[in-house]
């Protein structure tokens, strides 16, 4: 989780429809797979980590993340969760990139050294935000390059060296009030976006109805291939 997203959610970000929905995107994604070590790249907070730490059986989790001002250690549900500004050796047989390509302007450069450092068979899960013409101010906001398309995605993750196994979009229930939104904010502003989060806090009806929406759409949303905010691609380092 973006580390600036974790200041303006603060001790809602649990609560928060969007998180609380991806979280549980990527435990369906992992449904009938434990891992024992987990590696999150770019993780931010931790938040995603400390999820999979709680629901499931891995025993361990390391997240790595350039912005942190100093190495520390934490345990969460009594299992060790490192925090890491870089590291040089990994035995995770799961690497999380959750909403972290799009930062960088090579993602290729850095996707490929997590790839080389970890073994044959390990999974990863990757996500990013879909489709350019969504970008706005949010992206800007974030320090986004790019958007993708599911397409992209899976270029993106076989030239890091990874054989694809799943891909679909996610958040396709909400995607034609958000898509319309955006569009709104491109009519007002040009191609001027200003800087700023469209994140907010809310209630709890506003909460329960978008975290609603989010639940019926994921028995189905691996056969999603054509729409959604979020692509999600499942993969393997042969």
């Amino acid at each position: 989780m973006d580390l600036k997203e974790e200041e303006i959610l603060g001790d809602q970000v649990d609560a928060h429809w969007y998180y609380k929905a991806k979280a549980a995107a990527l435990l369906r994604d992992l449904s009938g797979y434990t891992p024992t070590s987990v590696l999150d790249i770019g993780a931010g907070s931790g938040f995603f980590s400390r999820q999979l730490l709680e629901h499931t059986n891995a025993k361990r989790a390391i997240c790595v993340d350039v912005g942190y001002p100093r190495d520390w250690d934490e345990v969460h549900c009594g299992k060790p969760l490192v925090f890491r500004r870089a590291i040089t050796q990994s035995d995770a047989d799961l690497v999380l990139a959750m909403d972290v390509i799009e930062h960088v302007a090579d993602s290729e450069a850095m996707m490929r050294p997590y790839v080389d450092l970890v073994s044959s068979g390990t999974r990863f899960i990757v996500s990013v935000p879909a489709f350019a013409f969504l970008w706005s101010g949010h992206d800007v906001f974030l320090g986004h390059h790019r958007r993708y398309t599911r397409n992209s995605l899976e270029r993106t993750v076989r030239n890091c060296g990874l054989i694809v196994d799943f891909s679909h979009y996610y958040y396709g229930a909400v995607f034609p009030l958000a898509a319309s939104l955006r569009l709104l904010e491109h009519v007002r502003s040009g191609r001027n976006h200003e800087p700023k989060s469209q994140l907010r806090q809310h209630g709890r009806l506003v909460n329960g109805v978008l975290s609603a929406l989010c639940a019926a759409e994921r028995p189905v949303m691996r056969a999603n291939k054509f729409f959604g905010l979020t692509v999600f691609a499942g993969c393997h380092k042969p």
